[in-house]
């Protein structure tokens, strides 16, 4: 069996051009030594399997051999390193992925995502079992997902902002530095031998291209600094942004917040996340054209969106990332206590953007979602983050995916909404029961307004955890839509006006 398995998972490498013919032997005994084997005999013939039931197969014997202990973190050390025993060296990858980009952008990240998926990087195994479908809501067809590939993160607090800071790891220092390519990884740290960054260059500086090995969309990738340097949006972030979009045009690229609550989970290294995808933001469409006073020929305007986004869009990419830092930086120092917004409490600063950029056309498209970190004592999770009575579906950070429309929920939505529909449908206490308990009053609402059965209850509840999840987009603007808060969001634009 051994011997079928690593002549299998060779013959895969080849196959899948990670390795060349004349690589065989020497990819075998490298497999060989990772397996703390001495011999082996090739089969007269192969049984081809899923990359993923090799690896089981080769680390269900290393457990049983006492090489790898028998949990997720050492299982996942121990497959890694076997394929990298498989993953061509950085300069072979580069090399080849320079030489498809000169030819064409497209094609050269078509080969990346292929070649991130052939070596395991991405583990589609896992991201199969997630739960995904669209929900037809007043802005669009939002996307769900429940994750059930990854931990969710928690909500990031100004505490653990602070903590994370100040908190310098050996080496590598985060999960995203270059320091990663290669690294073998240990018990809090995962394992990167088959990692293979692509080196960019995006306003002058040097930076590396990814994907996610828990990709939530089509080609998920992250683009992170070369430099171990915290998240800053700024000038710089926002021309980067569009210079990766003259590179590769096929992709979108957008930033997390730089603050907490309302920003992402890394803030110690600088990075974006983009691909190709189009999600229901960038299709919504403007409902409140602007004019920005020195910028008449950049097309601005509101859009028809749960949360407060101003897009801009020009064929100079230099006149929106001039306009777009314009409009940041007069949001940085922006309060109006009369819709509850601060720029600033005891030297704490509140406000900032997550701003994604794309092309439409032959011109360059950047939204800007005005985000504000403030809390209170009844919301100390934020003012514009889901309030409490949503926190059943989700509580964590809306970040950048969320503000596109896509919502990652937490895997235990699984068990619980099966839960709810079971009584919804057989009838039942849902106060009463552990898993509905938190969905309780969500759920017998429902009934006041629908009758359900086995055939629509499955329906019903994924199109009304669109409705919770566009609600929690709407907690998180800042500018609320009702009269009140178009009024003030129009007071906003007029101060980036008055300003010289």
């Amino acid at each position: 069996m051994l011997n079928n398995t690593i002549a299998a998972l060779t013959e895969y490498a080849v196959r899948n051009g990670l390795i060349c013919e004349e690589d065989r032997i020497y990819s075998i005994n490298a497999l060989l030594e990772r397996l703390h084997l001495d011999s082996y005999e090739a089969p007269s013939s192969v049984e081809l399997r899923p990359v993923n039931e090799l690896l089981e197969i080769l680390t269900n014997d290393a457990v049983a051999r006492g090489l790898c202990e028998d949990d997720s973190t050492s299982r996942d050390l121990f497959d890694t390193a076997l394929m990298g025993c498989l993953t061509p060296r950085p300069s072979e990858v580069r090399r080849t992925f320079r030489q498809l980009l000169a030819e064409d952008p497209q094609k050269a990240t078509d080969w990346y995502y292929r070649f991130s998926g052939t070596t395991n990087y991405i583990r589609w195994d896992r991201i199969h079992r997630n739960i995904v479908w669209k929900a037809p809501t007043g802005y669009g067809d939002l996307e769900i997902t429940i994750n059930l590939s990854k931990p969710e993160k928690p909500t990031t607090t100004r505490a653990a902002f602070k903590a994370a800071m100040q908190t310098v790891s050996p080496y590598p220092k985060c999960l995203l530095c270059s320091e990663n390519e290669g690294y073998a990884g240990h018990d809090n740290h995962p394992a990167r031998q088959n990692h293979r960054p692509m080196p960019v260059e995006l306003d002058a500086e040097a930076c590396f291209l990814q994907y996610s090995p828990y990709v939530y969309y089509n080609e998920h990738c992250i683009v992170f600094s070369a430099r171990h340097i915290p998240m800053v949006i700024d000038a710089h972030a926002l021309r980067q942004l569009l210079d990766f979009v003259t590179i590769f045009p096929h992709y979108f690229m957008g930033s997390n917040a730089d603050l907490p609550i309302v920003g992402g989970s890394i803030f110690t290294h600088a990075h974006f996340q983009g691909g190709r995808h189009v999600f229901a933001m960038a299709k919504a469409p403007v409902e409140t054209p602007l004019v920005f006073r020195s910028f008449e020929d950049v097309q601005a305007g509101i859009v028809h969106w749960p949360m407060s986004v101003i897009r801009l869009r020009c064929a100079d990419k230099s006149r929106v990332a001039a306009l777009a830092d314009k409009i940041l930086r007069v949001w940085r120092g922006y309060s109006d206590e009369s819709v509850c917004i601060l720029a600033e409490t005891e030297g704490v600063a509140h406000n900032t953007v997550t701003p994604i950029a794309r092309r439409n056309g032959t011109d360059y498209e950047m939204d800007l979602a005005l985000r504000n970190n403030l809390t209170t004592e009844e919301l100390p999770l934020g003012i514009y983050h889901p309030h409490p009575e949503l926190h059943h579906i989700k509580k964590e950070n809306i970040g950048l995916i969320e503000v596109m429309g896509l919502a990652v929920l937490p895997p235990r939505l699984k068990r619980e909404l099966a839960r709810v529909g079971e009584l919804l449908v057989h009838g039942g206490d849902l106060y009463a029961d552990e898993l509905t308990e938190k969905h309780a009053d969500w759920a017998t609402e429902l009934k006041t307004r629908y009758t359900f059965t086995e055939e629509n209850v499955k329906g019903i509840l994924c199109k009304e955890v669109g409705v919770v999840f566009s609600r929690e987009l709407e907690h998180a603007g800042v500018f609320k839509r009702t009269a009140a808060g178009k009024a003030a969001f129009l007071r906003f634009i007029d101060a980036v006006n008055e300003q010289v």
